[in-house]
C-alpha cells in the first residue's frame, strides 16, 4: 500500500534557531493528533543534525534538500549522501526544479545522486516536471517521461520501491498559479502508467506520487482527493505551522 505524504521543503529559509523553533512547533501540533499521512520536513543542510536530535523522527521525517553526486573526495562545498545519513535524516529531495534550472542538474547527474542516496539508506523524493513553454508546446508528458526514464529506470524494481516521486508543474511554483485538480490527476495518472509499463502494476500502485505546485490550505483537499495524488511537496506554506497543518489535515 502506498503512503499519503505531506513533505515541507523549507528551501533557503530559516536560520538554525528559527528552524529548530519551527520543527518543535510542528511536533507539538502533531502530537496527540491522528493524521492520515506521513509528515516530512526538508531543511537546509546545517539544520539536519540539530533538528533530527530534538524531534521525534517517527512523528516527523527529516529530509535534506539535495546531496552530492560523488561519494566523497575533493569537492569543496558539497555534502555527500553519507554525510546526510549521518545526521539522522532519512530522506533527500533530488531533482527539484530549482536545482535543475539554477544549478544545471541533469538527469544523468541525478541518476548518480539517487544511487548514492539509496546506497546510504536514504529515501529519495525525486522531483519531475515541465516548464511553461514545454506545456504550451504539448511536450509535458514527453518531458516528464524522459526525466523518469533517464533518472530512475536504471533501478531494479526492488530499489524503485524505495522512491517517492513529486510532480512539479514548474509554471505553478511561486507564481500563484496552480494546476487544476484535473491537470494534476491527468499527469499523476500518466506517471503511474509510465511506471506500470516499466515495473508492472504492483510497483506502480505502491509508489507515492506527490503534487508540488503551489499546494496550500485552500486547494489541498481537492488535489488530494484525486486517486493518483498521494500528497504534496509544499514550499512556502511549510514555513508556518498555521499554514502547513491544514494541508496535513486535508487527508
Amino acid at each position: 500500500m502506498r503512503k499519503n505524504i505531506v513533505a515541507g521543503n523549507w528551501k533557503m529559509n530559516n536560520n538554525l534557531q528559527e528552524g529548530l523553533t519551527l520543527a518543535k512547533e510542528l511536533e507539538a501540533a502533531l502530537k496527540g493528533k491522528k493524521v492520515n499521512c506521513d509528515v516530512i520536513i526538508g531543511t537546509p543542510f546545517i539544520h539536519l543534525a540539530s533538528v533530527a536530535a530534538i524531534i521525534d523522527t517517527k512523528l516527523i521525517g527529516v529530509s535534506a534538500q539535495n546531496c552530492a553526486d560523488k561519494a566523497s573526495g575533493a569537492y569543496t562545498g558539497e555534502v555527500s549522501a553519507a554525510m546526510v545519513a549521518s545526521t539522522g535524516a532519512n530522506y533527500v529531495i533530488l531533482g527539484h526544479s530549482e536545482r535543475r534550472t539554477y544549478y544545471g542538474e541533469t538527469n544523468a547527474t541525478l541518476k548518480e545522486k539517487v544511487s548514492l542516496a539509496l546506497a546510504n539508506g536514504l529515501t529519495p523524493i525525486f522531483c519531475i516536471g515541465e516548464v511553461l513553454n514545454e506545456r504550451n508546446a504539448g511536450k509535458h508528458f514527453e518531458v516528464v517521461e524522459t526525466q523518469i526514464r533517464e533518472g530512475l529506470f536504471n533501478l531494479s524494481a526492488e530499489d524503485f520501491r524505495k522512491i517517492i516521486l513529486a510532480y512539479e508543474p514548474v509554471w505553478a511554483i511561486g507564481t500563484g498559479v496552480t494546476a487544476t485538480s484535473d491537470q494534476a490527476q491527468e499527469m499523476h495518472a500518466f506517471i503511474r502508467n509510465t511506471l506500470v509499463a516499466k515495473y508492472g502494476e504492483a510497483v506502480a500502485n505502491d509508489t507515492s506520487i506527490l503534487y508540488g505546485g503551489s499546494c496550500n490550505a485552500s486547494n489541498a483537499k481537492e488535489l488530494f482527493s484525486n486517486p493518483d495524488v498521494d500528497g504534496g511537496l509544499i514550499g512556502g506554506a511549510s514555513l508556518g505551522v498555521d499554514k502547513f497543518m491544514p494541508i496535513v489535515e486535508a487527508f
